[in-house]
């Protein structure tokens, strides 16, 4: 834990320790302290509640070094102020990195963001978890990226893979409120009854075990509308292969490339004939672009969950010092929905 060494407060964080070759391995990453000055005008001290997990860091992390910290956001309490706008005891969304306790420098209102700290959301009532998940980061990229890309219409078919994750079960139930004949692709039997059975998708595969050609070629007969993205790889191109004309493709992530270990650009194959014949879109984007509508996307699915047109489950892990366990778990699919750590 976190402590006091010579009237010094130390805070825990993990850094890499050994550059990820392939999935991370629990030894790539290490605990080490660091010492907190006294705060100053206008600085916080949060002690993080939650913190998360997510597929992006794992690509992002290829940028890091040795020694770097690993990045991401928490809600934390203050514990600590001075800032009248954020006193002791308040709650703050904070994009403080895999850490115990962070002093924050707080930004003028118009600068809150999400790249940097705002005030805890009104949930209503909802967990303070769901600020990492549905009512955070994820929501928002499920909820813009399917709706500014995807434009989903009543009728269409939309394909979602990696559909059991924090942002493709979203992506499902949003595609339903639209009027979508919506198909999801997971890896296990448990996450597949969910899909069916909890979040109401049309039809639901495991990726492990069909050909998604063929599957999508006997399911989406008349083609695939909009396919959001979550993998990449060979998957996609399989969807390409299905789409309908102007079809409209939403990339999100690519979690099977994320752990290449080759060092070398991957080789997959793309469906130039449908994406230039088929007129169809493709598009990948960063959360970040929507920074100026994060909080009416936020609103909006908060709402959405309490009028009980969403469904939510997390799979939460006790512990900050369990958060490389947690993450190489997210990597490897054995989360369902939101891969939350209560500190």
């Amino acid at each position: 834990m976190s402590g006091v060494r010579n009237g010094v407060k130390l805070a825990r964080k993990f850094v890499i320790g050994n550059k990820f070759q392939g999935l991370p391995k629990l030894g790539d990453l290490k605990i080490v302290e660091e010492s907190l000055p006294a705060l100053g005008k206008g600085e916080i001290l949060c002690k993080a509640e939650w913190l998360t997990v997510d597929p992006y860091m794992r690509a992002y992390s290829t940028f890091l070094k040795s020694g770097d910290a690993m990045p991401g956001a928490q809600v934390a309490r203050v514990i600590a102020s001075e800032s009248p706008e954020f006193p002791e005891g308040s709650q703050v969304v904070g994009n403080f990195g895999w850490r115990d306790l962070t002093i924050s420098k707080v930004p003028p209102p118009e600068k809150q963001s999400a790249d940097s700290l705002y005030k805890m959301p009104d949930l209503k009532g909802l967990p303070d978890s769901y600020a990492l998940g549905s009512c955070g980061m994820p929501g928002v990229t499920a909820y813009f990226g399917l709706h500014k890309i995807c434009e989903p219409k009543a009728g269409d078919t939309l394909v979602v893979s990696s559909a059991a994750g924090a942002v493709g079960s979203l992506v499902g139930q949003f595609g339903k409120i639209a009027g979508c004949r919506v198909l999801g692709f997971a890896g296990t039997k448990d996450k597949l009854t969910w899909l069916k059975n909890d979040l109401g998708f049309d039809e639901v595969f495991n990726y492990k075990e069909v050909n998604v050609f063929k599957t999508l070629k006997e399911h989406a007969p008349k083609g695939v509308n909009c396919y959001f993205d979550n993998v990449g790889g060979e998957f996609a191109y399989n969807v390409m292969k299905n789409m309908a004309m102007f079809g409209r493709i939403a990339v999100c992530g690519a979690i099977t490339v994320y752990n290449d270990n080759t060092g070398k650009p991957p080789l997959v194959p793309v469906d130039y004939f449908s994406l230039i014949y088929k007129n169809i879109r493709m598009e990948g984007f960063m959360v970040m672009r929507w920074n100026k509508e994060w909080f009416q996307g936020i609103e909006k699915v908060r709402d959405y969950i309490i009028q009980g047109k969403l469904k939510i489950q997390e799979t939460q892990v006790n512990g900050f010092e369990n958060m490389p366990q947690a993450f190489i778990d997210l990597l490897e699919g054995k989360n369902t929905g939101k891969m939350i750590i209560k500190a």
